[in-house]
């Protein structure tokens, strides 16, 4: 996945140690509670604490840390949508199913907010703001898509024309560009421990380095085996991604595992300033390139998806080069920390959110999805479970479909190098054009102007002497020069 967001006043904050996270024990004793959640990331936090705030005894179990894999390496990003494009998610389930699914990813994005404040996370450093620009022109799609998202859906929205995301990302490479003024991002790995800190104050129970070595969901009390302690529950929330493993072999092949590489700039002075003008995020439409300035005068960017895990040193090179041919007056850019996470992508590119039987329950397939969608699942899964809320029954267009196993990572990686190519040669295209349009522009001005040049010329001209004419010739030569020399 993406790295983590840094603060703004301090600078980037390393990720944290074993050692500077608080440590929960392992589930050594037999345990009943209402609810078990499987997995400690965004999404089984953000379940575990909507449950206890009413009034549910909750348990998490972790195989490993608190964030560990994907949720403590997000970029922190908090944006309307899901990782799909808004017209496939039309395609699929229609306008007004398409339209309450964004509603449900607002109310993801207001909980979210009304969580990462100052006051209850120190150094969240927000900041406001997402562009997505395009690396070709956009045109009538633009327009299209602002009239879907604006009018249709009710988003705040804006369509920026070329010049104006030009003269805040000073590169020639994007052209248009929708820009979404409610969103916002945070410091990805305080938020985390943030909602760990919340959960635990709600009377959440933490249990790590716990797996889930099996589970049986037959019956009103479910049953989950762990390493040294059995524990028994109404509810089953599976929220482990693509590390469930054991506890649901079913669930975890659903998932293509996708690793996303992320690098940290040295300090780039007064220079980056001058090379990007904008707060906020920015992300192609494409999926090419996500980034952002972070600690004043740092790049935060993430490189391109693989399915099988590649150091994240060997990628390091490219990330360099996409940044010098977007921003080629930044220089030589040094990378100080370059990192990787495994998210769990779904074949249909949405979340999987809701009840597979009676008590239990998935959240799960979060790769590409942002923070808001990790945390209205949280809401719809809690609240339907003690009010009957069935709200979640938006998501069930979008069942659990195998992704293929090894065969599926080789093919994933294939379509994942070519669509990357296939976007960086249309962005080469649409440049040419440009480049090509701008010539004719300038052709036919010089042209127009030789001929303006030309059509001045015989009332310029100097006159040949004639012989001695009437005064009535002189007249008429006279009335020919007040109009322009015409006949």
């Amino acid at each position: 996945m993406t790295p983590p967001v840094t603060s703004a006043t301090n600078g980037p904050d390393p990720l944290p140690t074993e050692a500077a996270a608080e440590l929960h024990a392992r589930l050594t004793f037999d345990l009943d509670v209402d609810l078990c959640v499987i997995g400690a990331g965004l999404a089984g936090l953000s379940v575990a604490l909507e449950a206890a705030q009413l009034g549910l005894s909750v348990a998490v179990l972790e195989g490993r840390r608190v964030g560990w894999a994907a949720s403590g390496a997000t970029l922190g990003s908090v944006l309307p949508g899901y990782g799909v494009p808004i017209g496939d998610l039309i395609d699929r389930v229609g306008v007004a199913h398409a339209g309450e699914l964004w509603k449900l990813s607002h109310e993801g994005m207001a909980i979210v907010r009304a969580r990462a404040t100052e006051e209850a996370m120190p150094g969240i450093a927000l900041s406001a703001g997402a562009l997505e620009v395009s690396n070709v022109d956009l045109g009538d799609r633009l327009i299209t898509r602002l009239q879907t998202l604006g009018v249709d859906f009710g988003s705040e929205v804006e369509g920026w024309q070329i010049d104006r995301v030009r003269e805040v990302l000073r590169t020639q490479r994007y052209f248009h560009a929708i820009h979404f003024p409610d969103a916002f991002q945070l410091d990805g790995r305080r938020y985390i421990r943030g909602l760990e800190a919340m959960a635990r104050r709600a009377g959440v129970r933490i249990f790590e380095d716990t797996p889930a070595l099996g589970i049986d969901s037959s019956g009103i009390r479910k049953r989950i085996v762990t390493p040294h302690a059995r524990l028994r529950a109404s509810d089953i929330v599976l929220a482990g991604n693509v590390h469930l493993g054991a506890a649901s072999p079913r669930l975890t092949r659903t998932l293509l595992p996708m690793w996303r590489t992320a690098v940290l700039t040295a300090p780039l002075g007064e220079r980056l300033a001058e090379a990007i003008a904008f707060p906020g995020s920015i992300a192609d439409t494409h999926g090419v390139d996500h980034y952002r300035i972070v600690g004043g005068d740092r790049l935060l960017w993430t490189g391109p998806e693989t399915t099988f895990e590649i150091p994240p040193r060997r990628l390091e090179g490219l990330i360099r080069r996409r940044i010098a041919a977007l921003y080629p007056q930044l220089g030589a850019v040094a990378i100080e920390r370059s990192w990787s996470g495994v998210i769990g992508q779904t074949v249909h590119g949405m979340p999987q959110i809701g009840e597979l039987r009676r008590g239990l329950w998935v959240a799960s397939g979060f790769g590409r999805q942002g923070l808001a969608a990790t945390t209205i699942a949280g809401r719809l899964i809690a609240r339907g479970i003690v009010h009957g809320d069935r709200r979640w029954q938006l998501f069930d267009p979008f069942e659990l479909v195998w992704a293929g196993g090894r065969i599926g990572r080789v093919v994933g990686q294939g379509v994942a190098i070519a669509e990357r190519r296939t976007a960086i040669a249309a962005g080469m295209l649409a440049r040419y054009r440009e480049r090509a349009a701008e010539r004719r522009r300038l052709r036919e001005e010089r042209l127009e102007a030789a001929n303006r040049s030309v059509r001045r010329f015989p009332a310029e001209r100097t006159p040949t002497a004639r012989p001695a004419e009437s005064p009535d010739h002189a007249v008429q030569d006279e009335h020919r020069a007040d109009s322009g020399g015409q006949h």
